[in-house]
């Protein structure tokens, strides 16, 4: 896990209160915030650059490299792959960084990974970087068979979406999760605690939470090293 003063995860989590008493992402300076900026009279963002200046962006995603290609400044994260690379699986919630609709799983060197929420991110934070994304998780055969991921056929058999909009972010977080849980595995007796946090930051406007957590409790069990045995 990369230092938290240079993450957008940890820069979004500085939180201000709205007039309804939900929490408001604060931009980070990856994600080019012009809201300071915009006060004194400019609009140059916190990076340096104005948003349609360009920044050149390499990132690695589902596996293909992208680029070095010159991105405007102030595009989020979301946009680039919805508009450049077709990948429109990740979706655009509330645009503040709160519903984790939109997340990206970003891998890092020392085999750990974190999700990123894409909607308040730059893309320019990402050069560099290896990302996966929703549809990224299922594979192809030579017949061009398709065989999605256990999460992903977990959630069908549990029915555990309605309209669809939060699943691609419930993916990519039970996926993180799932991986943490073979490097680092819990006691039985700890794993509702461990769903709970692995997923607590996601909305489901449909509020399926409950099928959610049984399709993710369900692979866990199902799969090798992530429960540990008690002592």
């Amino acid at each position: 896990m990369t230092n938290a003063s240079s993450t957008p995860q940890a820069a979004s989590d500085a939180t201000a209160s709205t007039g309804a008493g939900q929490p408001m992402s604060a931009a980070s300076a990856a994600a080019a915030p012009l809201t300071a900026n915009a006060a004194a009279g400019t609009a140059a963002p916190a990076n340096g650059k104005a948003p349609w200046e360009t920044l050149p962006v390499t990132v690695k995603v589902n596996g293909v490299s992208h680029g070095p290609m010159d991105v405007p400044a102030g595009l989020m994260m979301i946009d680039w792959l919805h508009e450049t690379l077709g990948l429109t699986g990740s979706r655009l919630g509330c645009g503040q960084g709160i519903c984790h609709a939109c997340v990206v799983i970003v891998d890092h060197a020392d085999g750990s990974s974190e999700t990123v929420r894409t909607c308040i991110t730059g893309t320019n934070y990402f050069d560099g970087k290896t990302v996966r994304t929703v549809e990224g998780h299922a594979v192809r055969d030579a017949d061009g068979k398709l065989t999605l991921a256990p999460i992903q056929q977990a959630f069908l058999d549990h029915f555990s979406f309605q309209c669809g909009y939060c699943t691609p972010g419930f993916v990519n977080a039970a996926t993180v999760l799932i991986e943490r849980l073979k490097r680092h595995p819990v006691a039985r007796a700890d794993l509702e605690a461990a769903i709970t946090e692995g997923l607590n930051d996601h909305i489901c406007r449909c509020t399926g939470y409950v099928r959610y957590y049984t399709a993710v409790r369900d692979v866990v069990l199902k799969t090798p090293g992530c429960i540990r045995d008690a002592k």
